[in-house]
């Protein structure tokens, strides 16, 4: 019997410390997901690793600015659109989820299984959710 080692790729986390609102002080945060390019810069989500709680970053603010508070991005139920699954989004924009009371960004899009439109949506709460769009009835 021949025993063959597999090597296990594991994913490297990136951590920053940054201040968390929550818990009213530094703590060191995860870096989740991919960077979003927008027009102010690279935005990416980071999750306190004591809180669990997310919150959008400036990733090109960090590098610049040694004071990390500066590249918190604030975004705000005013700011976004509010969710509807009848609308069409566009990757970057800000949304709110008024049944979950929750403000994300849309990360990517796909097609389903059944040939529908989904967005990949970051929220600053619920984590990650698949959400329909452009359902026509």
């Amino acid at each position: 019997m021949t025993v063959v080692a597999t090597k296990k790729r594991s994913r490297r986390a990136k951590y920053i410390t940054l201040y968390s609102p929550f818990l009213m002080k530094e703590t060191k945060h995860e870096l989740i997901g991919e960077p979003i390019e927008t027009e102010t810069g690279r935005h990416q989500w980071a999750r306190c690793t004591k809180s669990r709680h997310s919150q959008l970053v400036n990733l090109d603010a960090i590098e610049i600015d040694t004071d990390k508070s500066k590249a918190v991005v604030h975004i705000s139920r005013e700011d976004a659109r509010r969710y509807s699954p009848k609308e069409e989004y566009s990757i970057g924009d800000v949304i709110f989820h008024a049944v979950w009371d929750d403000v994300g960004i849309v990360r990517s899009k796909e097609v389903t299984s059944n040939g529908g439109n989904a967005i990949i949506v970051q929220f600053e709460k619920n984590n990650e959710k698949k959400l329909i769009e452009n359902l026509s009835n």
